[in-house]
């Protein structure tokens, strides 16, 4: 395995490549969205799995706190599987696909537009069955991402969604902050996490925590962990976390609260700090005090923008992780890049 792997390489591209998408997108982003306007839909669903479907949580997130629009993900068998229709004639439908080639996620975004739905694809493959499925499809430009573990798709599809709701709702404080998103993803990949490296050691368990927006950006990072490391990451929203799962957290347990600064910012704080009052290993990306390790991050100022940077500092961590077990995070056993299911 060479010095720098090609995981390493993609993290380190992440805000040219949103960059380059900011400029790029635009008309596809302001078509799209004045079709949203337009049409103000009663309620919006996603189509999406594995990484593209934290991506879509993530959003789920943002419109229903910008909008106060309901936000439904729909499981792709429905269509691909089970063979039926939703009745979507007053809904907007956003699928997510980096190759745009799963027959499941291509056959419920047909279903959707059948039923009345306005469509929009968001893939890094234009002319994929997935575009060619959808009203609108807008392309990541991200480039050919090597490494099986999605990064620098994940993120920019993210943005992707975040930059058309700023432009739907007429958010110019969330437009202004996604615009400002390449400054501060660069800030990310210079966050140091190793500290939590040798604190791994020995274990092949751990839970993340996050709320909110967050809580999309913990479900990101569990798979990673799974993914990339072998380690069974388990992902909770801080709320959640105290109905059950704390039994198994005993004494060097490894917790990973992801904060950003936003409403949920002290829910999540509050529990990693509780949890290792109790004995748990836990890191935190929070200056509030108490008895977690705090883990260094990049603010954006912006509630709705702030969870996105904590998942770049964290791709440079597990990538290092992997390295110091012996792993190589390109090419995980028994997984491939693209994934077709029914």
């Amino acid at each position: 395995m060479s010095a720098q792997t090609h995981m390493r390489q993609e993290v380190d591209q992440i805000p040219d490549v949103v960059a380059g998408f900011l400029a790029a997108s635009r008309p596809v982003l302001e078509d799209a969205s004045a079709r949203l306007r337009a049409l103000d839909p009663a309620v919006l669903v996603t189509v999406a799995r594995g990484s593209s479907d934290h991506a879509a949580t993530y959003l789920k997130y943002a419109v229903e706190l910008t909008l106060g629009l309901p936000v439904a993900s729909v499981g792709p068998s429905i269509a691909s599987i089970y063979g039926r229709d939703l009745k979507l004639a007053r809904a907007a439908a956003i699928a997510i696909s980096q190759s745009g080639k799963s027959p499941d996620i291509v056959g419920m975004a047909q279903s959707a537009r059948r039923s009345g739905a306005a469509t929009i694809a968001i893939t890094n493959t234009m002319g994929s069955p997935l575009a060619e499925a959808s009203d609108y499809a807008i392309d990541l430009h991200a480039g050919v991402e090597k490494s099986v573990a999605a990064t620098k798709t994940f993120v920019t599809s993210v943005v992707a969604g975040l930059a058309l709701l700023a432009r739907w709702s007429g958010d110019a404080d969330l437009l202004r902050a996604v615009e400002a998103l390449p400054d501060s993803l660069g800030r990310a990949v210079a966050c140091d996490w190793s500290d939590m490296i040798p604190a791994l050691d020995g274990h092949s368990a751990l839970y993340v925590l996050g709320r909110g927006p967050g809580f999309a950006i913990a479900n990101e990072a569990a798979l990673k962990f799974k993914e990339t490391c072998g380690i069974q990451g388990e992902s909770y929203s801080a709320a959640e976390v105290m109905h059950g799962p704390v039994s198994i957290v005993t004494s060097g347990y490894p917790v990973l609260g992801l904060a950003a600064r936003d409403a949920a910012e002290a829910s999540v704080a509050d529990m990693a700090h509780k949890l290792a009052g109790q004995g748990a290993r836990a890191f935190l990306t929070s200056d509030r005090l108490g008895a977690a390790t705090r883990l260094p991050f990049a603010a954006t100022g912006h509630p709705i923008t702030d969870p996105l940077t904590l998942i770049v500092s964290f791709y440079g961590f597990v990538e290092a992780l992997a390295r110091h077990r012996g792993l190589n995070p390109d090419e995980p056993p028994m997984l491939r890049k693209v994934t077709e299911t029914l």
